[in-house]
């Protein structure tokens, strides 16, 4: 994917409603693209990339010709999706309370 796309499917996902920010990291933790503030990225960037790695490793574990291809894990004030690809992670934090529809 070109980086003029991966802009655009940032800037599109951030648009909807309830939508905080969109991340894209490396499986380094290093953030490619984001939408949030520096040191909000830097930890969410490091934090999630850790947890993704481990559920991967759970999954394996479980069955090994099984893989992780979705994530989503709801707080009380945050609801954050994952979407591990084989070099990068998506992740979009929201709004638990807000549908991930752009009305």
């Amino acid at each position: 994917m070109a980086s003029n796309e991966v802009e655009e499917a940032v800037k599109r996902i951030n648009s909807h409603k309830g939508v905080m920010g969109v991340l894209v990291v490396n499986y380094d933790g290093v953030p490619i693209k984001t939408s949030m503030e520096a040191a909000e990225t830097v930890q969410h960037a490091a934090l999630i990339t850790h947890f993704t790695q481990k559920a991967k490793g759970v999954i394996k574990q479980l069955d090994p010709d099984n893989e992780v291809t979705f994530l989503r894990v709801r707080s009380k004030k945050h609801e954050i999706l994952i979407a591990p690809d084989e070099n990068y992670i998506l992740v979009v934090l929201q709004n638990p309370g807000s549908a991930f529809v752009n009305e």
